[in-house]
């Protein structure tokens, strides 16, 4: 850490010591609520992993804080109270996403009230990137998933039977010889999509492309390479499960095509950023 962004931190510590405390004693019991309920769950097992990111990602911007930069009282004030209001209705009334978004806000107003627009601007990737820990309302994730796990499964019994497979599907269950298989939200769901869409733009903000289109479209084709990742997932255990049975494939197997799963995105997501490289057209900025 840069002696210069020392000599910043070290005044707000001293000099806000209680602001922070209060900022603790918020978003504490937040995450320990986190902890001891949703992200217990396997598919909201990405939220921890996505913490980590936020805290690098603002870590890395640290010299983002170094900026001179006039206050924005007015703006920051009326951000920090309405984010308080969102805190305290999402936590009485046990709503996560007002809980998750408040904290979103309450960064933003606390970065206007000390820094201003012009840190703000420079730190709006990790605090967009906080957005991956908020989690979604019940009855959307269940508006998009039945029909992806329908779309997966359909695929996946399609690319299978081109090679010849005994499967049949209905609905999301797939059979394949004695066996069947539940396509569930774990494999083919929201949730895995978020995730997916989260370490794609990751790898954008970390390559740091300068051509406009060659960020676009790979930004486009993410959401299409997360349906490709989960149907190669579903693939690999209804084959797994078929040659070695269902004790196998629902066993070790299972829970290591979800890293599977993440390799493959990754791998897509390389190979197509290599393939635009190619053209010329893409490195205008």
């Amino acid at each position: 850490m840069s002696s210069s962004f020392t000599q910043q931190v070290k005044p707000i510590l001293t000099g806000f010591w209680l602001l922070i405390l209060g900022f603790l004693s918020l978003i504490i019991p937040t995450y320990l609520n986190l902890i001891n309920t949703i992200w217990n769950e396997s598919d909201q097992a990405h939220g921890p992993l996505v913490l980590m990111v936020v805290l690098y990602l603002f870590y890395d911007k640290r010299a983002a804080f170094e900026q001179h930069s006039k206050p924005a009282n007015i703006i920051g004030w009326l951000l920090f109270l309405f984010s308080l209001l969102c805190y305290v209705i999402g936590r009485s009334q046990d709503i996560l996403i007002l809980d998750m978004g408040a904290q979103i806000m309450l960064v933003a107003a606390l970065i206007l009230l000390f820094k201003g627009w012009k840190v703000l601007l420079a730190l709006w990737f990790p605090l967009f990137f906080m957005i991956f820990m908020v989690p979604l309302p019940g009855f959307l994730v269940d508006a998009v998933t039945m029909p992806m796990k329908v779309a997966v499964s359909t695929v996946a019994e399609h690319v299978l039977y081109w090679f010849d497979y005994p499967i049949a599907r209905n609905g999301v269950i797939l059979q394949i010889g004695q066996y069947q298989l539940l396509v569930a939200d774990a494999c083919a769901g929201m949730h895995t999509l978020i995730s997916l869409e989260a370490l794609g733009l990751l790898y954008l903000n970390l390559i740091k492309h300068d051509s406009f289109l060659r960020n676009f479209i790979l930004a486009l084709f993410i959401i299409p390479i997360s349906f490709t990742a989960n149907t190669l997932r579903v693939i690999v255990i209804t084959l797994v499960t078929y040659y070695f049975g269902d004790e196998v494939g629902q066993g070790f197997i299972h829970g290591f095509a979800g890293m599977f799963l993440f390799l493959i995105a990754l791998i897509l997501i390389i190979g197509l950023d290599k393939f635009l490289n190619s053209f010329k057209l893409l490195a205008i900025k």
